[in-house]
């Protein structure tokens, strides 16, 4: 049974084709969601006030169901520059050094460690974390500052950031653009992430370990590891090296029990969320009282400062653009009101099934469809700002096929972080390039062969998969 379309839709697929060519073309989308929002209110309430209005409500709505999100993200970043300030994170990867022998083990190890970090702590902060400690025992042992910041980008900015299992915040956004329990997007997402993963960083380590064989790379070690030696040097005077040690080991046993109980007590987005983000404002407490004593009052303020500043920077380009996809779905009735067909399913549906009585669509197409819209909403350099974008495609092409629509959803959503969080898009590259003392533009020509080659073979995986 075919589907009334009426020009709510029509305005809403264009606006779809236009934030998707301002993306091509390294522009901004807000502007252009923020019009289609006013567009799809004046034509669905023929009210110039309510129009405008429905722009505001829009933005609340948005920033509603983006807040728990917004607010874990920032605590862990509050914690984070406790943790740094402090030295604690100096202590926590500090015995892993000694594995560090070769620039292989250099790679793998300074890697791993930075996908596990970034699971709880998220990339930025991680690079920072360990980049001060492991980056100068990497570069003795020969490992080139840009090879470490390869691994850092595709482990943390890649690996870690595009499952985001832990803190669960891409899946959340990409889950609630699908209409899909972030549960399923996260069930997905596990083998291609593990594929898109194994093949990158596997290229990645052969092509680099291919190039310092041949000499490829200038040692420009030693002023590295001076300006790493020097920043580890205003961390000691906060903490004796007996509390640093105690808390080394009581920090990482609090995120372990929180995995063990989000296990036993199946805990799972919000809910999981919300255990982190609590042990989270608690470590951050412990570490100011301990480090701050009497001024602790004042400084766990000035981190939770230092966190939302950072927080809301992350989201705000989120915040328009998550709005006008959840116009899309039911957020179109709550922000607006009931002005869609009788028997529609919401904009995206509706247009899914329309495109499923005019283009035979599959398995093949729709994967590939997917990898472009995600890499294509990756350029804009964040990662996020575009993910909604790709769980609202992967809603109308599953609709259309019958099908996959969480494997539509995870794929878009590791091509969008992959290309935008900070592995291929220079102007995201910085907080690596820096800590690393290389050029952002020249660690995205690095990048490029890897990912591309990893996004490759995981679209053909997410075919046999959907």
């Amino acid at each position: 049974m075919g589907v009334e379309l009426t020009v709510l839709h029509w305005i809403y697929l264009a606006f779809i084709v236009l934030i998707i060519g301002f993306m091509i073309a390294r522009k901004d989308t807000s502007l252009v969601c923020i019009v289609g929002i006013f567009l799809l209110s004046v034509a669905a309430t023929h009210s110039l006030s309510a129009a405008i209005s429905g722009v505001f409500h829009s933005f609340i709505y948005a920033m509603t169901e983006l807040l728990p999100t917004i607010l874990v993200i920032s605590i862990i970043v509050a914690m984070s520059k406790a943790m740094t300030a402090t030295g604690i994170n100096d202590v926590m990867v500090s015995p892993f050094t000694r594995f560090i022998r070769t620039p292989g083990w250099a790679y793998w190890t300074i890697g791993i460690l930075m996908m596990v970090i970034s699971c709880f702590f998220w990339p930025s902060p991680a690079v920072a974390l360990m980049g001060a400690v492991l980056l100068p025992v990497a570069i003795r042992v020969g490992l080139p500052p840009l090879g470490a910041a390869m691994t850092m980008n595709l482990f943390g900015h890649g690996v870690a950031l595009s499952g985001d299992f832990v803190i669960q915040g891409a899946p959340k956004l990409t889950a609630d653009a699908a209409g899909l329990p972030v549960s399923e997007v996260i069930a997905a997402s596990v083998p291609l992430v593990l594929v898109m993963g194994a093949t990158t960083t596997l290229t990645a380590f052969l092509l680099l370990r291919r190039d310092i064989k041949r000499g490829y790379f200038a040692n420009e070690a030693n002023e590295v590891a001076v300006t790493a030696d020097a920043a580890l040097e205003k961390t000691e005077r906060l903490l004796s090296n007996q509390v640093k040690n105690m808390l080394a080991a009581i920090i990482p046993a609090m995120f372990v029990l929180d995995v063990i109980a989000m296990f036993y007590l199946r805990l799972q987005g919000g809910e999981a969320t919300a255990l982190i983000g609590g042990t989270a404002i608690f470590i951050l407490i412990l570490i100011s009282i301990f480090a701050h004593k009497q001024e602790s009052f004042g400084e766990i303020t000035n981190y939770l400062v230092k966190g939302f500043q950072f927080g809301i920077k992350v989201f705000a380009p989120v915040v328009p653009i998550a709005a006008f996809f959840y116009l899309g779905d039911a957020g179109f009735a709550k922000i607006i009101g009931e002005h869609l067909p009788k028997l529609s399913q919401g904009i995206v549906n509706d247009l899914g099934v329309a495109l499923a009585h005019i283009v035979p669509l599959n398995n093949g197409i729709g994967a590939v469809t997917l990898t472009v819209v995600g890499a294509i909403t990756g350029l804009d350099g964040s990662g996020f700002s575009g993910i909604s974008l790709a769980g609202s495609v992967a809603h109308l092409f599953a609709t259309a096929i019958g099908g996959g629509a969480a494997t539509l959803t995870a794929l878009g959503q590791i091509a969008a972080i992959w290309v935008g969080g900070g592995t291929l898009v220079p102007w995201a590259l910085i907080p690596a390039a820096a800590i690393c003392g290389v050029d952002p533009f020249e660690l995205a020509r690095r990048n490029l062969v890897p990912v591309t080659v990893g996004i490759v073979i995981t679209t053909i995986v997410a075919m046999f998969l959907m």
